[in-house]
């Protein structure tokens, strides 16, 4: 029998401390911006604010987990070689149904498939593609493997049959289901995690890379939010004043991400051991980061609530004021306890700009949409302003 000459192809490529984040991957998040976007929409076009606040938060929850998932399966293995490359486009392809069945996710429309089950059964089959390759990829890590496995019968198949039941369940009940599949799912993998002490974080500068890009993706979905909105306005002074007041709230989020604290996490990974990486990595990452990307898009909802009465003059609202000032109290909050946990250090003016913000709710709810944003901007701005003298002292 002649002799093929040809290499094989690797089945998987073992991650390396350095490795960055591949092009896949970036490919990948774009798709996952697009759930966000639905998320955002099932707030903005809900007939009950609160309601739909809830069943957006929870779908984002099963959304965060899809892309999470895939950003420890990319530090475990290169995204863009062999299995994990078939898997990543598998799995593209799955969110994009799943942000398509979103809106249909809790009230299904008329006509076509069921909204409920279509999300249900992507979001699991991200799920299961996510298991197998992991289990796959694994190798001879008999820990890892193990790990892998105990997660996936302890915390995915429980929360999977909660999530099929809330699909078959009626409305009225599916956001209860839901939410338990989503804390159960949550609190098990904490837990598991700690108790198996055997997930492993290849590379830390990849892992860092990787969240940080999809914080910058939320805050560019938000500018884009801003603008469409204040796009469907005749262009006048006050358009044009609340969007650059609301683009200057974008940028200070950057600031307070992205100035320091996103390096000081990212020095906090890398300097543990390799085998003692997983511990910090799942708190800062796999738990604060979902919440610093909800905020954003809390902030990003009170900003679209706002654009239409922007020109008049009006007061802007419980519902928008409440969705600004949460989101910003949130958001800072949330950067507080990542510095804490990275560097057990604490940021009191960020302390500070978050008790106020949220002590100020009733207030910004009866100002105009422009007063109200230039409020919430200099608080934001007077924080981190001086946190920097503090710093420079």
């Amino acid at each position: 029998m002649p002799h093929d000459p040809r290499p094989r192809r690797p089945l998987a490529a073992t991650s390396r401390d350095g490795d960055r984040v591949t092009v896949l991957e970036l490919f990948f998040d774009l798709v996952f911006v697009f759930a966000l976007h639905q998320g955002v929409g099932v707030i903005t076009h809900g007939k009950h604010p609160l309601e739909s606040l809830g069943q957006a938060l929870v779908l984002l929850a099963l959304v965060w987990w899809s892309w999470s998932s895939y950003a420890w399966l990319g530090n475990q293995a290169r995204a863009d070689v062999g299995i994990v490359r078939i898997a990543m486009i598998a799995a593209m392809m799955l969110v994009f149904v799943v942000g398509l069945a979103m809106p249909e996710a809790f009230h299904d429309l008329p006509g076509g498939l069921d909204g409920p089950l279509v999300f249900v059964i992507a979001y699991l089959l991200i799920r299961m593609v996510h298991g197998v390759v992991y289990l796959t990829i694994a190798g001879s890590d008999r820990a890892l493997r193990k790990q892998v496995a105990f997660t996936l019968s302890t915390a995915f198949v429980p929360a999977a049959v909660l999530l099929v039941i809330g699909a078959l369940a009626g409305d009225g009940a599916r956001l209860g289901w839901w939410a338990a599949a989503v804390a159960y799912d949550f609190l098990v993998v904490y837990v598991t995690a700690r108790v198996g002490r055997s997930w492993r974080v290849k590379s830390a500068s990849h892992f860092a890379e990787r969240h940080g890009l999809i914080v910058l993706l939320a805050l560019g979905e938000s500018v884009v939010a801003i603008g469409a909105d204040a796009a469907e306005e005749p262009v006048g002074v006050g358009i044009i004043a609340g969007a650059v007041l609301a683009l200057g709230l974008a940028t200070a989020l950057w600031w307070a991400y992205f100035v320091r604290l996103a390096d000081l996490v990212e020095e906090s990974v890398t300097e543990r051991p390799e085998r003692d990486r997983y511990v910090i990595a799942v708190d800062v990452y796999t738990y604060l980061h979902p919440v610093l990307v909800a905020a954003i898009l809390l902030v990003a909802v009170g900003v679209e609530l706002s654009m239409p009465t922007i020109g008049e003059g009006h007061a802007i609202g419980g519902f928008a004021a409440w969705m600004l000032v949460l989101g910003l109290a949130v958001f800072l909050l949330t950067t507080v306890l990542l510095r804490a946990r990275a560097s057990r250090s604490w940021s009191l003016p960020r302390i500070a700009a978050t008790v106020l913000l949220l002590a100020l709710g009733p207030l910004v709810s009866g100002l105009p949409a422009l007063a109200a944003l230039g409020l919430v901007l200099a608080i934001v701005v007077a924080a981190l302003a001086a946190e920097r003298l503090a710093v420079r002292g």
